[in-house]
């Protein structure tokens, strides 16, 4: 049964992956058709994240981090994410992806509770990532793949919509996280090396998370902006289970200023 739902699996992720790759193909052919977009534009700035992760025992983690946000025809920079864009047909877009997953991992010693475990590190994710903008919302689909020791997998597809006030956009968003196997259990699993009297051996599956999210941005003037982004997220069966997690959701916040050039 477990080698079925690991074929399952694997074929969930492989079909995603051959139509986003075969959309890029087509992109690619496309853009000697395309009208050249505006001139590249760059700012820098800062924010400050706030999140919540589902560890027992685990503090909030807050960090001050740099910003750096670049746009040109071909690349999209927003760190910790970069994107190669391939030209636009019609109201699709397609991208080349890498982005540093910040907030995955942890340190036995962030939490009592965690003490015995090994560390889990964070990844560098690739692959690729289709848009679609529409007159109701921008629906996006992005798959990818860990670097790191996870070797893990992840499908997201998401719905998004901008309402403009004025100064002031608001952007609420919905996504499902589909996370495989390898995921869960590098990250949630708990190795047979590593189970005590009060945490039980648990080899990870596949789930899918639940994402929600609503972001404010203020325009100070033609190049000063700020923002306020707030999430909550809807942990999956197999997250929930693992005897490292203590709840169902977890949330963040994150606040942040971009000055553009």
């Amino acid at each position: 049964m477990p080698h079925h739902r690991s074929a399952s699996a694997r074929l969930c992720l492989r079909r995603p992956a051959l139509l986003l790759g075969a959309a890029a193909l087509l992109a690619a052919s496309a853009q000697a058709q395309e009208v050249p977009s505006a001139a590249p534009s760059w700012g820098v700035g800062g924010g400050v994240f706030y999140v919540r992760k589902p560890y027992k025992g685990y503090d909030s983690d807050t960090k001050v981090l740099p910003w750096v946000s670049y746009e040109s025809e071909h690349f999209s920079i927003q760190v910790p994410q970069i994107d190669y864009k391939f030209s636009p047909v019609g109201p699709v877009s397609f991208r080349l992806r890498a982005r540093y997953a910040l907030n995955d991992g942890y340190d036995a010693s962030d939490s009592p509770n965690l003490a015995g475990m090994a560390d889990r590190d964070a990844s560098v994710w690739l692959g690729a990532a289709a848009v679609w903008k529409n007159d109701f919302a921008n629906v996006s689909a992005e798959l990818l793949g860990a670097t790191g020791q996870s070797k893990g997998s992840k499908f997201t597809i998401g719905l998004d919509r901008n309402f403009g006030f004025g100064s002031f956009v608001l952007t609420p968003r919905i996504a499902a996280v589909y996370a495989d196997r390898k995921y869960v259990d590098y990250y949630y699993g708990v190795r047979a090396a590593e189970a005590t009297a009060s945490r039980a051996a648990y080899d990870g599956r596949s789930t899918t998370n639940l994402e929600l999210g609503l972001r404010l941005g203020y325009g100070i003037d033609a190049r000063q902006s700020l923002f306020l982004d707030v999430s909550g997220t809807r942990l999956g069966s197999a997250i929930k289970d693992s005897p490292l997690v203590d709840r169902s959701s977890v949330g963040g916040v994150r606040v942040g200023y971009l000055y553009r050039f």
